[in-house]
């Protein structure tokens, strides 16, 4: 008998991991600076994250994704984890949560 992981509760469980993470110049999490575009959860429990940097030439740009692979790895049910970085569209502020803003001093 094999177990249903509810693949919404897993991408909850996912966005509670990517919450945890910040990036080092901005003290928000990288969720609610709005750097994560899409997570895919395939039938494999195999999660996709498509992201993007607050610039190219971010200083992190080689260890963020990184960070990323590694903790959403560590979720019991997820079987491999795989970051896809894009800069399109760019961010902008615009992509941040009310809560972001409201932490950066920005409302």
């Amino acid at each position: 008998m094999t177990t249903e992981i509810d693949t919404t509760e897993l991408g909850e469980t996912i966005v509670k991991v990517l919450k945890t993470i910040y990036d080092p110049e901005i003290p928000v999490d990288i969720y609610e600076l709005g750097l994560i575009y899409d997570v895919f959860v395939n039938e494999d429990y195999d999660v996709k994250i498509l992201m993007t940097l607050t610039t190219p030439n971010c200083p992190v740009a080689e260890t963020l994704p990184v960070e990323v692979e590694d903790k959403v790895k560590s979720i019991k049910s997820v079987n491999d984890a795989e970051v896809e970085i894009t800069f399109d569209p760019p961010w902008n502020q615009d992509l941040m949560s009310e809560e972001a803003k409201l932490e950066l001093g920005m409302l």
